[in-house]
């Protein structure tokens, strides 16, 4: 029996996209793979903060409409 290949999506990578990679290696000292989860919560953490606060002020906002 012959296996099936997976279709992998692969992004084209742009010198706008190598630019901003070599920014980062820069700005962070990425060596490892932990630097570079270092650098992402860093990058991302606010914003995911927000999203989350703002996903429980509307469930709130809706659970107390429900409830009066």
């Amino acid at each position: 029996m012959v296996k099936e290949k997976m279709t992998i999506h692969r992004i084209q990578m742009t010198e706008g996209k190598r630019q901003i990679i070599q920014q980062l290696l820069q700005e962070y000292n990425i060596e490892t793979a932990a630097d570079i989860q270092a650098a992402l919560r860093d990058l991302l953490g606010g914003t995911i903060k927000e999203m989350m606060e703002s996903e429980m002020d509307q469930h709130r906002g809706k659970r107390s409409g429900i409830r009066r």
